[in-house]
């Protein structure tokens, strides 16, 4: 009997219905002829807790730390060992073993730990599957690789698994007893992703809150040319009182400016005129989705995370979402027409967007060397039925649809001219841009462009018409929104310092991964570190005095950044899980050395931020070690800490 294991039972039935013959339904499996398919539920096993190492461990104890298995133990998560029974009755008939889990390294790591935890020692094979209608399931199916080649992404995952445990348990529990000891009664939670992601936070609004205002004053002209009138902006020289961006901060140079400029002539001195082509925004990874839908519609990342499993899972409109690639197979390309075609039937916007797509043209989009086990998300080509899915589903699956589209419209042309006029022995800028053919943009935005200029000629004489000093003053950055904050996560290096460290991370995958940078976002919300305020993400004052409290180097991004980049290093077995470890390690003695009560509870009086606080506890004592795939981090959950 051949076993495939599906990660879920959405993927479970869609491999059912591609296998030939009529599936017969078991407890817990589908029965194709000599083929059963079963599924788990998400995570079946989680890392043991520490007291299953060693039962002085149940209790919290500074002096116990850190706590670092030596042989490392799984167990049944509690909800999973009726479906963990059903594995165990089915693997042990089977003569062959079938891996389907998602094609990334948590989908690795999440079915070929139950493999192994039920010492099942024949051949195992792989089956990717990232989109569930049924001729691509089929494709799969007749495409089997060796899970041994999977090995180095499942080790990566295994590595990232328990160092996450040995991070997020170690320093959490340090702090929470620090806390204790700084009267704080509460778990004060440390994990290697949410904590830099706090601290981003926690740093921007206190960027906010220090911020003071200042006025500058900018100089327009308006001049009069050749063929027209335009309005020019004074580019003050060096000399000048400017603060850091170049603005003038003193108004009396401004208005000494202005009141000699009307009536005076000048020159057109530099002209840059150029056409500039665009081509159309590629096909979504999920995090640009969530940026996009979060801008556009309001929703939260875990609200798109949400939509698109659904998507994905219940209604299979669109491939597998979790993806961080934003390109397509070239084989897909011979499929587009007919399959956004099919999308679009039910949707007016949609077929409008349809009736404009020119099916000759190829986008840089289709490029199998940058698809790696994933590929942008895409319509699968189902017809679209809207009045099955509710309107947050609809903006979702149109977004995508779109980027999708956008592939078959022509690039967007500009002509952009950017002109200096001296006048009185002074610069004055402008710029301008008309659309020569818009190709994909009326698809994305109506919003309005930098207005075009007259024609203009180098060297072309002007004259001052007017001119006006305005007096504007300074703002403080924006607060993070959900959307600004997926950006800052997937560009990471941008927050970083150390120019060497910043190029490293260039080509990294940013703070977290696509599957868990919303629930990091809803992790730090339910526990009381942040508040959203409308659309605003702020530090509450227990999230800012625990940044205050830790080492910087485990709230900033970089060790983070690194880590992701040493997980990827070792699957692509350029990296060992040993040497990783134990680097974690040396690390994490170190940064237990600076728990301090002392300055825990400064922090804790002395610290700004929003009022909130982690969900009320209850009377009923609750405590368990858990895991979910959204999270990516292990840590101890007690309603009485």
């Amino acid at each position: 009997m051949r076993l495939i294991i599906a990660e879920k039972p959405s993927l479970a039935q869609a491999i059912a219905e591609a296998l030939p013959g009529t599936s017969k339904r078991q407890d817990g499996a589908m029965v194709c002829g000599d083929t059963t398919v079963t599924w788990c539920l998400g995570h079946l096993l989680e890392q043991a807790p520490p007291e299953a190492y060693d039962p002085a461990d149940k209790q919290w104890r500074l002096d116990r730390l850190p706590i670092v298995p030596q042989q490392w133990k799984l167990m049944p998560r509690p909800k999973a060992r009726g479906q963990l029974a059903v594995i165990r009755k089915l693997i042990k008939q089977a003569t062959d073993v079938v891996h389907a889990g998602d094609p990334d390294r948590e989908g690795q790591l999440l079915v070929q730990e139950v493999i192994e935890y039920m010492k099942y020692r024949g051949p195992v094979q792989r089956l990717l599957i990232s989109d569930l209608n049924k001729p691509a399931v089929s494709r799969a199916l007749a495409k089997l690789h060796s899970n041994n080649e999977y090995q180095p992404l499942f080790q990566a995952a295994q590595a990232r698994s328990r160092a996450d445990w040995l991070y997020g348990i170690n320093l959490t529990r340090a702090w929470t007893l620090t806390g204790r000891q700084a009267g704080h009664d509460g778990v004060l939670s440390v994990g290697r992703v949410q904590t830099p992601v706090l601290g981003l936070i926690v740093r921007r609004d206190n960027a906010i809150r220090d911020f003071k205002p200042h006025p500058f004053y900018p100089l327009w002209v308006d001049l009069k040319v050749a063929q027209g009138q335009l309005r020019a902006w004074w580019a003050p020289k060096e000399h000048q009182p400017l603060d850091d961006q170049g603005r003038l901060i003193d108004h009396r140079p401004a208005d000494e400016l202005a009141a000699q400029l009307p009536g005076a002539s000048g020159r057109l001195t530099k002209l840059d005129q150029q056409e500039k082509r665009q081509a159309p925004p590629l096909p979504y990874s999920l995090s640009a989705l969530q940026v996009d839908a979060a801008r556009r519609h309001g929703l939260s990342a875990q609200m798109v995370l949400d939509i698109c499993q659904r998507l994905y899972e219940r209604h299979k409109l669109i491939t597998y979402p979790r993806s961080d690639c934003r390109y397509l197979p070239e084989e897909h390309l011979q499929l587009a027409q007919r399959s956004l075609t099919s999308a679009c039937q039910n949707d007016d916007a949609l077929q409008q967007w349809l009736k404009g797509a020119d099916f000759t043209l190829r986008s840089k989009a289709w490029n199998d060397k940058q698809v790696g086990a994933h590929h942008a998300i895409a319509p699968t080509g189902k017809p679209a039925d809207f009045s099955q899915l509710s309107a947050t589903e609809g903006h979702v699956f149109r977004l995508i649809v779109r980027n999708v589209m956008a592939q078959f419209y022509r690039p967007l042309r500009t002509f952009e001219v950017k002109a200096e006029f001296t006048l009185l022995n002074e610069a004055f800028r402008a710029r301008g841009q008309s659309i020569l053919d818009p190709g994909w943009k009326p698809l994305f935005t109506t919003r309005d462009e930098t207005p075009p200029l007259p024609p203009l000629t180098q060297g072309e004489p002007c004259q001052a018409m007017g001119a006006g000093v305005e007096e504007k003053e300074t703002r403080p950055p924006e607060p993070f929104t959900d959307a600004s904050l997926i950006k800052a996560m997937m560009n990471i290096g941008r927050y970083v310092d150390d120019p060497n460290v910043r190029r490293t991370l260039r080509d990294t995958d940013g703070l977290g991964t696509e599957a868990t940078r919303a629930g990091i976002i809803e992790t730090l919300v339910q526990r009381g570190y942040l508040v959203r305020q409308q659309k605003a993400l702020r530090a509450t004052k227990l999230g800012s005095a625990l940044i205050a409290a830790l080492p910087s180097a485990v709230s900033t991004p970089e060790r983070t950044a690194l880590w992701e980049q040493r997980l990827r290093a070792i699957s692509e077995q350029q990296d060992d899980p040993g040497a990783f470890q134990q680097a974690l390690l040396d690390d994490l003695h170190g940064l237990l050395t600076h728990s301090d009560a002392a300055k825990l509870r400064q922090s804790l009086q002395s610290a700004q931020g929003e009022a909130g606080g982690p969900a009320k506890r209850t009377s009923k004592t609750r405590k368990s070690y858990s895991k979910t795939k959204s999270s990516g981090v292990r840590r101890k959950r007690s309603s009485q800490k």
